[in-house]
């Protein structure tokens, strides 16, 4: 059988500076959360009510995919949860590539370089967006982020390599062991 892959992220309803710094994580708040499953082959949405549930799908998978997942996403759900996520096997894509770079590169810069795709907005746009009750854009633009981070996943594990843009938005190659 083979291994269930989750792919994770969720948006926030504030801000960091909404709850006094990037330390205050836990009161971010979720506003969606999107997972896909490799066995399922299925999206699912998760709403603030749905974490229960949520962490019953992370914690059931064999291996949850992320990017910046340790720092940032597993930290908004302790807001709502004594769960303990280092118990979950997580592999950050952030991390990784920055123990190979010495330096952060975004999601979209992979996107963009590596499948020639890209992010449909970014987090100020989805903070905006729950503001605003338009809880269907954030899903989509969710969505959009994990079905990104899958394909930068499959394709860096098929090929041993990504690619990020540069400051001058050239395709840089990076060597990767996924």
């Amino acid at each position: 059988m083979e291994k269930n892959i989750v792919y994770f992220d969720l948006e926030t309803q504030k801000s960091a500076e909404d709850v006094g710094g990037w330390s205050n994580k836990k009161q971010m708040g979720l506003s969606i959360g999107v997972t896909y499953s490799t066995r399922d082959q299925v999206f699912r949405p998760y709403e603030e009510e749905d974490v229960p549930a949520l962490v019953r799908e992370l914690s059931s998978a064999d291996l949850v995919v992320g990017f910046n997942i340790l720092n940032f996403d597993y930290a908004v759900l302790t807001g709502y949860t004594d769960f303990d996520f280092s118990k979950i096997p997580t592999f950050d894509l952030l991390i990784d590539l920055h123990s190979i770079l010495n330096f952060r590169i975004g999601l979209d810069s992979l996107a963009r370089a590596t499948l020639k795709a890209s992010k449909s907005a970014d987090g100020l746009t989805a903070l905006r967006w729950f503001k605003e009750g338009e809880f269907a854009k954030i899903a989509i633009y969710c969505r959009q982020d994990v079905l990104v981070t899958r394909d930068v996943h499959q394709f860096g594990c098929k090929n041993q390599y990504v690619y990020y843009l540069d400051r001058a938005e050239k395709p840089v190659k990076v060597n990767v062991k996924w």
